[in-house]
């Protein structure tokens, strides 16, 4: 059986980890990243489709692929796409900020809209399962903006035809960001003071690497069905 993984948000922090934990999984084949610009890296597994997220519904892949095919290396990835007995696995890291996004509005359209508008691109092109980069304290109802929406992306995903939906719901995200978030900072250092006591531990930061290599895990875990949610807590025990 072949392994084809979808990725949306790679160039992010959980993002370019999880294309790592892919590229080295002997069981997985191909890797398609969907993005607004071009990696700055290369694998023989990895497939870069430059996409508009506004416009994923008119997305024809085998066409993109067909592209990039003139030497005829994607051949095997677009004979995989076609048959019934592969397995296609979907993961979205994308997300903003409030600050980068310039609006509520914006981060709503690019953390909601853009996520469940992938999801549903998948679904159409054969994904069975789906895995989120969600956050501690989601919830639909919150009053902090933030984790409302990542509640509500959360809801919607359960509602989708999925046969399984692992919603990752890091702590305090620690590893090497490209920007500057000096309050994140602070915050990161209070925790690992707090958590050094054992205080809170459900908030225990925890490394990109390690969300990454959980929901590869649980992807290739075929017999795992249904909506799970998986904890900063329980992600710190998979990835001892």
């Amino acid at each position: 059986m072949s392994h084809i993984a979808f990725v949306s948000g790679a160039s992010g922090l959980v993002g370019v980890q999880l294309l790592h934990q892919l590229f080295k999984n002997e069981s997985v084949d191909w890797v398609v990243s969907f993005g607004r610009r071009e990696l700055a890296f290369k694998h023989q597994k990895l497939v870069q489709l430059k996409v508009d997220f506004e416009q994923l519904d008119k997305l024809n892949l085998e066409d993109e692929i067909r592209k990039q095919n003139m030497g005829g290396d994607k051949q095997p990835l677009l004979k995989a796409l076609s048959e019934a007995s592969t397995s296609i696995m979907a993961f979205s890291a994308l997300g903003t900020t409030i600050k980068k996004a310039g609006s509520k509005e914006n981060f709503y359209r690019i953390d909601h809209d853009y996520v469940l508008d992938f999801a549903r691109m998948t679904i159409r092109l054969g994904a069975k399962r789906f895995l989120y980069v969600s956050a501690i304290g989601a919830d639909a109802q919150s009053n902090i903006h933030y984790n409302s929406v990542k509640g509500k992306v959360e809801d919607g995903l359960k509602r989708m035809d999925f046969n399984y939906v692992g919603l990752f719901q890091p702590s305090i995200l620690l590893g090497e960001r490209n920007e500057n978030r000096p309050g994140e900072e602070i915050g990161k250092a209070v925790m690992k003071f707090v958590t050094f006591f054992g205080l809170f531990s459900k908030y225990k930061p925890i490394y990109d690497h390690q969300v990454a290599k959980a929901m590869v895990q649980k992807a290739l875990n075929l017999k795992m069905t249904g909506n799970e949610t998986i904890s900063s807590s329980e992600m710190h025990k998979m990835t001892k």
